[in-house]
């Protein structure tokens, strides 16, 4: 008789939520999932999947492994999996993913970077809390007058 391995459950006390009508600004940084149905501002780095429902409102940059998103983002969304953009969702901003699924009626305004297993490795570093890098000024620095 041969047992499969069973997935675990998710434990629904180890999942961080933001409710309808909160209002959050700042960083959260975690190492469970994230559901947001409220509005959020700042940066959210987390080691799990982060869900956006169809009423969260986000401005900031997004670091993850997984996101399902339904909501309104204005910011960047560093994915070290898979984005699916839900038919509801409404996002301005850059995708850094390793896997895009787009559904009939998601709206989707910016640029898209499909990431290597070797940049995945780089951006390993961006989920352990650093920030991703940004890409060089075109502008050249003036020395300061004095």
């Amino acid at each position: 008789m041969s047992t499969k391995p069973q997935t675990p459950a998710v434990n629904v006390n180890e999942v961080s939520r933001i409710s309808t009508g909160s209002v959050i600004k700042g960083e959260i940084s975690s190492p469970n999932d994230i559901r947001i149905d409220g509005t959020f501002e700042g940066r959210i780095v987390c080691s799990g999947r982060v869900v956006a429902g169809e009423k969260a409102q986000i401005k900031g940059d997004i670091v993850c492994e997984n996101v399902d998103f339904w909501g309104k983002l204005e910011g960047s969304l560093y994915v070290k999996d898979t984005l699916t953009l839900k038919d509801t969702c409404s996002v301005q901003g850059d995708l850094h993913i390793k896997r895009l699924v787009v559904e009939l009626g998601a709206h989707f305004d910016g640029t898209c970077k499909m990431l290597t297993d070797g940049e995945l490795d780089k951006m390993s570093g961006a989920l352990s809390g650093q920030k991703p890098a940004q890409k060089p000024s075109a502008q050249a620095s003036t020395p300061a007058v004095s």
